[in-house]
């Protein structure tokens, strides 16, 4: 799926704050690797976040 890059923002910056509160990696982290935001974007990179976009009409 491709996302804009509002949706990327919005995807890293959450999961990166899951991480600064101490949620457990999706990835092996490398050891060059401390910045939370950094991991998220290897997450994300990686397509290992579990988030999904939810686009256009909401359906009730």
């Amino acid at each position: 799926m491709e996302y804009t890059k509002f949706e990327k923002a919005r995807i890293i910056g959450a999961r990166a704050l899951q991480l600064a509160y101490g949620a457990p990696p999706l990835i092996k982290v490398p050891e060059s690797v401390t910045d939370p935001l950094a991991l998220a974007e290897l997450e994300f990179q990686n397509d290992a976040i579990p988030i999904v976009v939810m686009r256009g009409k909401v359906q009730k």
